[in-house]
Protein backbone atom coordinates (compact mmCIF):
# COMPACT_ATOMS: atom_id res chain seq x y z
CA UNK A 1 0.00 0.00 0.00
CA UNK A 2 1.39 3.19 -0.81
CA UNK A 3 0.48 6.94 -0.62
CA UNK A 4 -0.68 7.00 -4.38
CA UNK A 5 -3.41 5.13 -3.31
CA UNK A 6 -4.87 7.37 -0.52
CA UNK A 7 -8.28 9.08 -1.01
CA UNK A 8 -8.74 12.72 -2.05
CA UNK A 9 -11.37 14.71 0.93
CA UNK A 10 -13.08 18.17 -0.15
CA UNK A 11 -11.03 19.29 2.67
CA UNK A 12 -6.89 17.93 3.25
CA UNK A 13 -6.49 15.77 5.98
CA UNK A 14 -3.25 14.74 7.65
CA UNK A 15 -3.38 11.36 9.95
CA UNK A 16 -1.39 11.09 12.90
CA UNK A 17 -0.33 7.80 14.63
CA UNK A 18 0.01 8.86 18.32
CA UNK A 19 2.67 6.01 19.48
CA UNK A 20 4.71 9.00 22.19
CA UNK A 21 3.04 7.24 25.10
CA UNK A 22 4.73 5.53 27.96
CA UNK A 23 3.01 2.01 28.19
CA UNK A 24 2.65 2.40 31.94
CA UNK A 25 0.31 -0.18 32.53
CA UNK A 26 1.93 -2.63 30.12
CA UNK A 27 4.94 -2.64 31.56
CA UNK A 28 6.67 0.35 29.54
CA UNK A 29 6.72 -1.15 26.61
CA UNK A 30 6.52 0.94 23.50
CA UNK A 31 3.19 -0.01 22.16
CA UNK A 32 3.40 1.04 18.61
CA UNK A 33 6.00 -1.53 18.46
CA UNK A 34 4.71 -4.02 20.55
CA UNK A 35 4.44 -7.22 18.20
CA UNK A 36 0.86 -8.59 18.52
CA UNK A 37 0.01 -11.94 16.56
CA UNK A 38 3.11 -11.96 14.91
CA UNK A 39 3.58 -8.06 13.59
CA UNK A 40 3.98 -4.83 15.42
CA UNK A 41 0.77 -2.65 16.16
CA UNK A 42 2.26 0.33 14.27
CA UNK A 43 2.09 -1.68 10.66
CA UNK A 44 -2.02 -2.85 11.42
CA UNK A 45 -2.61 1.12 12.71
CA UNK A 46 -0.58 2.06 9.23
CA UNK A 47 -2.57 -0.20 6.89
CA UNK A 48 -5.93 1.33 8.56
CA UNK A 49 -5.11 4.93 7.93
CA UNK A 50 -2.95 5.33 4.97
CA UNK A 51 -6.30 4.62 2.81
CA UNK A 52 -8.12 7.37 4.20
CA UNK A 53 -6.17 10.37 4.90
CA UNK A 54 -3.60 12.63 2.97
CA UNK A 55 -0.34 12.23 4.32
CA UNK A 56 0.67 10.85 7.25
CA UNK A 57 2.83 11.33 10.07
CA UNK A 58 3.74 9.66 13.24
CA UNK A 59 4.11 11.05 16.92
CA UNK A 60 6.67 9.26 18.72
CA UNK A 61 9.10 10.16 21.65
CA UNK A 62 11.37 7.00 21.64
CA UNK A 63 12.43 3.96 19.02
CA UNK A 64 12.28 7.07 16.43
CA UNK A 65 14.78 5.22 13.95
CA UNK A 66 12.20 2.33 14.19
CA UNK A 67 9.42 4.26 13.33
CA UNK A 68 11.16 6.25 10.89
CA UNK A 69 11.73 3.16 8.71
CA UNK A 70 8.04 2.84 7.78
CA UNK A 71 8.72 5.85 5.69
CA UNK A 72 6.54 9.21 6.87
CA UNK A 73 7.54 11.65 8.98
CA UNK A 74 8.25 11.09 12.77
CA UNK A 75 7.99 14.08 15.25
CA UNK A 76 8.24 14.06 19.12
CA UNK A 77 6.60 16.20 21.58
CA UNK A 78 7.67 19.78 22.01
CA UNK A 79 7.09 19.74 25.57
CA UNK A 80 8.99 18.49 28.62
CA UNK A 81 8.87 14.91 30.43
CA UNK A 82 5.42 13.46 28.74
CA UNK A 83 2.90 15.65 28.90
CA UNK A 84 -0.13 13.26 27.56
CA UNK A 85 -1.67 12.59 24.48
CA UNK A 86 -2.62 16.14 23.83
CA UNK A 87 1.12 17.19 23.84
CA UNK A 88 1.17 14.49 21.03
CA UNK A 89 -1.75 16.46 18.95
CA UNK A 90 -0.24 19.49 19.42
CA UNK A 91 3.01 18.20 17.98
CA UNK A 92 1.01 17.16 15.15
CA UNK A 93 -0.94 20.28 14.27
CA UNK A 94 2.16 22.01 14.36
CA UNK A 95 3.73 19.62 12.01
CA UNK A 96 0.91 19.21 9.60
CA UNK A 97 -0.05 21.50 6.51
CA UNK A 98 -3.46 20.53 5.92
CA UNK A 99 -6.92 21.64 7.15
CA UNK A 100 -7.71 19.03 9.40
CA UNK A 101 -5.40 16.33 11.52
CA UNK A 102 -6.98 12.84 12.32
CA UNK A 103 -5.16 11.72 15.11
CA UNK A 104 -5.13 8.01 16.53
CA UNK A 105 -3.55 6.17 19.20
CA UNK A 106 -1.15 3.55 17.89
CA UNK A 107 -2.46 0.40 19.64
CA UNK A 108 -5.97 1.87 17.71
CA UNK A 109 -5.48 -2.19 16.08
CA UNK A 110 -9.00 -1.79 13.48
CA UNK A 111 -9.97 1.82 12.25
CA UNK A 112 -13.46 1.82 10.62
CA UNK A 113 -12.32 2.40 6.57
CA UNK A 114 -15.19 4.65 6.58
CA UNK A 115 -13.72 6.44 9.62
CA UNK A 116 -12.61 10.11 8.01
CA UNK A 117 -15.36 10.58 6.03
CA UNK A 118 -17.93 9.57 9.09
CA UNK A 119 -16.02 12.29 10.90
CA UNK A 120 -15.74 14.70 8.46
CA UNK A 121 -19.73 14.21 7.75
CA UNK A 122 -20.56 14.73 11.15
CA UNK A 123 -18.84 18.17 11.68
CA UNK A 124 -21.30 19.20 8.48
CA UNK A 125 -24.11 18.07 9.67
CA UNK A 126 -23.59 19.15 13.43
CA UNK A 127 -21.90 22.33 12.80
CA UNK A 128 -19.12 20.96 15.35
CA UNK A 129 -15.32 22.16 15.39
CA UNK A 130 -13.92 18.10 16.59
CA UNK A 131 -15.19 15.28 16.39
CA UNK A 132 -14.22 12.05 18.15
CA UNK A 133 -15.72 8.42 18.30
CA UNK A 134 -17.94 6.63 20.70
CA UNK A 135 -18.57 3.06 20.63
CA UNK A 136 -21.92 3.07 22.15
CA UNK A 137 -20.68 2.89 25.73
CA UNK A 138 -17.74 4.86 26.06
CA UNK A 139 -16.02 8.14 24.77
CA UNK A 140 -12.83 7.44 22.85
CA UNK A 141 -11.46 11.12 22.81
CA UNK A 142 -7.72 10.27 21.16
CA UNK A 143 -9.39 9.11 18.19
CA UNK A 144 -10.13 12.91 16.79
CA UNK A 145 -10.78 14.32 13.98
CA UNK A 146 -9.23 18.69 14.76
CA UNK A 147 -8.90 21.51 12.82
CA UNK A 148 -5.43 22.81 12.17
CA UNK A 149 -6.60 26.03 13.72
CA UNK A 150 -6.90 25.34 16.95
CA UNK A 151 -3.37 24.96 17.47
CA UNK A 152 -2.74 28.01 19.43
CA UNK A 153 -5.59 27.36 21.79
CA UNK A 154 -4.38 24.08 22.57
CA UNK A 155 -0.87 25.20 23.37
CA UNK A 156 -3.43 27.37 25.76
CA UNK A 157 -4.72 24.89 27.40
CA UNK A 158 -1.16 22.89 28.04
CA UNK A 159 0.71 25.94 28.94
CA UNK A 160 -2.00 25.88 31.86
CA UNK A 161 -1.48 23.13 33.17
CA UNK A 162 -4.46 21.18 31.32
CA UNK A 163 -4.05 17.39 30.15
CA UNK A 164 -7.72 16.16 29.76
CA UNK A 165 -8.40 15.45 26.29
CA UNK A 166 -11.99 15.00 26.63
CA UNK A 167 -12.22 18.31 28.13
CA UNK A 168 -10.70 19.99 25.71
CA UNK A 169 -12.72 18.51 22.77
CA UNK A 170 -15.65 19.34 24.52
CA UNK A 171 -14.84 23.03 24.45
CA UNK A 172 -14.44 23.19 21.22
CA UNK A 173 -18.63 21.78 20.64
CA UNK A 174 -17.22 17.86 20.29
CA UNK A 175 -19.25 15.86 17.73
CA UNK A 176 -19.21 11.93 18.07
CA UNK A 177 -19.51 9.30 15.60
CA UNK A 178 -20.57 5.69 17.09
CA UNK A 179 -19.09 2.85 16.44
CA UNK A 180 -21.54 0.03 18.90
CA UNK A 181 -20.10 -2.65 17.03
CA UNK A 182 -17.05 -2.54 17.63
CA UNK A 183 -15.83 -2.95 20.88
CA UNK A 184 -13.91 -1.16 23.13
CA UNK A 185 -10.60 -2.82 22.86
CA UNK A 186 -10.39 -1.94 19.19
CA UNK A 187 -9.49 1.52 19.82
CA UNK A 188 -6.93 0.96 22.62
CA UNK A 189 -4.36 -1.84 24.74
CA UNK A 190 -4.37 -1.25 27.76
CA UNK A 191 -4.22 -4.03 29.52
CA UNK A 192 -2.80 -7.61 29.66
CA UNK A 193 -6.66 -8.53 29.20
CA UNK A 194 -7.04 -6.28 26.59
CA UNK A 195 -3.85 -7.78 24.80
CA UNK A 196 -4.88 -11.16 24.82
CA UNK A 197 -8.18 -10.28 23.51
CA UNK A 198 -6.75 -8.68 20.45
CA UNK A 199 -4.32 -11.38 19.81
CA UNK A 200 -7.34 -13.91 19.69
CA UNK A 201 -9.03 -11.97 17.56
CA UNK A 202 -6.12 -11.59 15.09
CA UNK A 203 -5.06 -15.54 15.31
CA UNK A 204 -8.83 -16.43 14.62
CA UNK A 205 -8.77 -14.32 11.56
CA UNK A 206 -12.36 -13.18 11.79
CA UNK A 207 -11.24 -9.98 12.23
CA UNK A 208 -8.03 -8.96 10.43
CA UNK A 209 -7.40 -5.42 9.65
CA UNK A 210 -5.55 -4.65 6.08
CA UNK A 211 -1.68 -4.68 5.67
CA UNK A 212 0.54 -2.11 5.31
CA UNK A 213 3.31 -3.56 3.24
CA UNK A 214 6.99 -1.46 3.90
CA UNK A 215 7.76 -0.25 0.68
CA UNK A 216 11.20 -2.39 -0.28
CA UNK A 217 10.68 -5.28 1.93
CA UNK A 218 10.48 -8.37 0.72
Amino acid sequence: MSTDSMKKHSFSITGVILAGGLGRRLGGVDKGLMNVAGRPLIERTLGSLVPQVDRVLINANRNIDAYARYGFPVVTDKHPDYQGPLAGMASALAAADSEYVLCVPCDATWLPPDLASRMKAALARDEGKVCAIHDGAWLHPVCALIPRALLPDLRQWLGDGRREVAGWLQKHGLVTVSYPEWPSVYWSINTADDLASVERRLKTGKTTPPEFILQGAA
